[in-house]
């Protein structure tokens, strides 16, 4: 029998061959097997084991990708495959509501810190290098491929919002990554992910590589949430205070997390559930948009007067499960 191409799963073309889905026999779970053959040696697979060791993963602040298994290629000896959890960009869908932000910022933040303490410098903390775990959000799953449908490949998906079923972040990719020795001075030359902006990469001389990590996450802050969206104001000190142009006098990822902290501590709680608005919307567009987000205020209104959860003066908190480390925590208190 003939069957139109576009509901077979095998037609949908994959953007990156070095990354592919499958099962994993114990449990039918899905797994995400990335090919590493890289031009030249990096420590990609060493640090990535590493930071997600059982005794790393018992941390609830590592936000590093957990690696499953690991093999080598049986005829390709240069050749390994690591296995992960299936994740999705992590502004696919779009954030909605300012407390998804505060969240993010939260979660990335304390990520860099947990690679620091183990004085693992990331090297391309980038958009493209954090995902995040969707399961909250989509709880039937997604393609692998074609993200924006259902695993069978044909049905669209209908993703619930995070501000009421918080997602977890996750870091990936260790090719750039440096992992220094305790007490071995901070300093290299030989470095250098996606991210051409940060000043030392200019100069030849030695620099720190946790500095660059912490500017390359101000980036991430600054172009994909603080140019994007308006009412993020609270971002800007911090964003200014991680892209310190002199990396002497920036700050280490400690630094920014308590720089932070205090800046989280005065934001109103109340405005967790306010509307992204973006900074490019016309007026039709921010019409339509702030009244089906009232909208929606309202059925969640209704709900916790109905069932007595969660409400909206109370502090975020996310769950995770399964091959994700258990956790319930306070993100915004």
């Amino acid at each position: 029998m003939d069957i139109d191409p576009a509901y077979c799963d095998d037609h949908i073309e994959t953007v990156l061959p070095m990354v592919l889905d499958a099962k994993r026999l114990a449990d039918g779970a899905t797994v995400c097997i990335k090919r590493i053959n890289p031009e030249t040696v990096t420590n990609e697979v060493e640090i990535a084991q590493y930071l997600s060791s059982r005794e790393m993963l018992r941390d609830t602040k590592n936000h590093c990708v957990p690696i499953w298994d690991h093999f080598r290629d049986p005829t390709l000896p240069k050749v390994e495959y690591i296995v992960m959890p299936p994740l999705r960009p992590f502004e696919d869908p779009e954030f909605g509501a300012v407390g998804e932000v505060v969240d993010f910022v939260t979660q990335m933040i304390e990520g860099m810190v947990f690679m620091h303490r183990h004085l693992v410098a990331h090297g391309d903390l980038t958009t493209q290098n954090i995902l995040m775990d969707a399961r909250p959000i989509l709880p039937a799953g997604w393609h692998f491929v074609a993200q924006n449908r259902a695993p069978d490949g044909v049905t669209p998906i209908s993703p619930l919002a995070r501000i009421d079923h918080p997602v977890r972040y996750v870091i990936i990719d260790f090719d750039c990554a440096v992992r220094l020795s305790e007490g071995q001075p901070h300093l290299i030359t030989d470095f250098g992910g996606r991210d051409g902006d940060p000043p030392e990469y200019k100069s030849r001389n030695p620099y720190d590589p946790f500095k660059i990590d912490v500017f390359t996450l101000g980036n991430v802050f600054y172009k994909d949430f603080y140019q994007q969206y308006e009412g993020l104001d609270f971002l800007a000190s911090l964003i200014d205070f991680m892209k310190t142009s002199d990396f002497r006098q920036r700050p280490d990822a400690e630094m920014a997390l308590q720089y932070w902290l205090s800046i989280r501590a005065h934001i109103d709680v109340g405005k967790a559930r306010w509307r992204l608005q973006k900074r490019k919307e016309s007026i039709g567009e921010r019409v339509l948009y702030d009244t089906v987000a009232f909208a929606k205020e309202g059925v969640h209104r209704m709900k916790h007067m109905l069932t007595g959860g969660v409400g909206i003066d109370d502090p975020f908190t996310c769950s995770s499960s399964n091959d994700f480390l258990q956790e319930r925590r306070v993100y915004w208190s």
